[in-house]
């Protein structure tokens, strides 16, 4: 078989089923009204807040399947893993269309949806990849792009079934045609051969500078540059996370904007991540994947202090700020498959990114719990933002730590081959 040719279909149907699993982010237009409907059946009041911890978990599990699902993905090939994980996702959300509590939606939306997405979604980033030994930075970008564009696409389609026929009828629809998406998608992902490179293509000088030799994933937790680089992802996902759960809310209470114009906000910070993805992705590749997050951490900064100055009103600043936040978000989502696969080799990358991948899964709880806790104490979001801030210089210093290490380590391999 050509992988050469082949690589391109792969990656289209990578991208599609991403697209697919990103309608996970859309959860804020589920929310209120299946607090409505929630409440109702309890005969208890409750909000979309109420209901957070739905998200939480979903964000929470995601690293467990993607570890136990990449094993089974550079064993077997991603094939299954993704048909398993398909029929775990799309059953999740059809699932929760039948939940008369909200533990019955943890377990449905969370619990089920979270780990057939965390099985689908490490098996098409890694293996698109593999496949892409010359593009990985794009690569990643566009994969996770389409991933984070889902939202955009998916939230006015949801918002639409549920205005017409109510949330219940919502989750069923879209989780049965997200079953037959993903499934029906798996059959065109085919397993990288090991050691493959596109044809008429030579690893160039920095290219072989960058690339370390594989790794399995006992070796990568061996490394210092592990655990730098797992807490830099914390980090830099902690600052989209809190804007991205809760971006409609913020826009109502920060700036008094309608629910219309909130759902335009919610929009925006999708768009823009999404730009940040491919943007990143193609940055990293010219100069390096740790510059490029760098820069993003210093430019959160920025954005979560526009957050913070925010105030009824202040349009512009808070659609900069939520802007900025998308780009610096979508980066990291975007550079950190192609950075494990250079620091750790592309063999093991499926388990081994499942692994880092757990920083997010730190990120996905605390973000929310920070905003949640914070606006408990103060009535107000704009505490957060400086907690937020606080991470993101964390996440600054540790590029610089990483390069260190790094330093340290190449000059060691070089004094040991002399």
């Amino acid at each position: 078989m050509d992988y050469t040719k082949k690589r391109w279909s792969i990656l289209i149907a990578a991208c599609f089923i991403n697209l697919c699993l990103g309608s996970m982010y859309a959860w804020s237009v589920f929310a209120a009204p299946m607090a409505a409907h929630l409440g109702m059946l309890n005969n208890i009041h409750l909000t979309a807040r109420d209901l957070a911890i739905v998200f939480i978990v979903g964000n929470s599990v995601g690293p467990i399947t993607m570890i136990t699902g990449g094993k089974i993905n550079d064993t077997f090939g991603p094939k299954t893993v993704i048909f398993v994980g398909g029929l775990m996702f799309g059953g999740g959300m059809f699932m929760s269309g039948f939940a008369t509590h909200i533990d019955h939606l943890v377990i449905s939306y969370g619990l089920v949806l979270g780990l057939g997405l965390g099985m689908v979604y490490g098996s098409t980033i890694s293996t698109s990849i593999k496949f892409f030994p010359d593009k990985r930075g794009l690569v990643g970008g566009l994969t996770t792009a389409l991933f984070g564009i889902s939202s955009v696409i998916v939230a006015p389609i949801a918002a639409a079934i549920t205005a017409e026929m109510g949330v219940v009828a919502a989750f069923k629809i879209i989780g049965a045609a997200f079953t037959i998406i993903v499934c029906g998608s798996s059959f065109f992902i085919h397993k990288c051969p090991d050691g493959f490179k596109p044809d008429g293509w030579t690893p160039g000088k920095s290219h072989a500078t960058n690339q370390s030799p594989d790794k399995d994933w006992k070796e990568m937790l061996n490394t210092p540059t592990f655990y730098v680089l797992i807490c830099l992802l914390m980090c830099g996902a902690i600052a989209g996370l809190m804007c991205i759960v809760l971006a409609s809310p913020l826009a109502k209470s920060m700036v008094g904007m309608s629910t219309a114009a909130a759902t335009a906000a919610v929009s925006t910070l999708a768009l823009f991540n999404v730009m940040g993805r491919i943007i990143a992705g193609w940055l990293s590749d010219k100069i390096g994947r740790v510059n490029t997050l760098a820069v993003a951490c210093a430019l959160s900064i920025i954005g979560l202090y526009l957050l913070y100055i925010t105030n009824i009103g202040d349009v512009s600043i808070f659609y900069t700020g939520i802007s900025i936040i998308g780009i610096c978000f979508g980066a990291f989502m975007g550079v950190f498959p192609g950075l494990t696969a250079d620091q750790y080799g592309p063999k093991n990358n499926s388990v081994n990114f499942g692994i880092m991948f757990a920083g997010f899964a730190v990120a996905g709880y605390t973000a929310p719990n920070i905003m949640n806790h914070v606006h408990a104490s103060t009535n107000s979001y704009k505490g957060a933002f400086l907690i937020g801030i606080g991470f993101c210089i964390v996440g600054l210093v540790l590029t610089y730590v990483y390069r260190i290490i790094t330093k340290k380590s190449n000059a060691s391999s070089l004094a040991e081959t002399n």
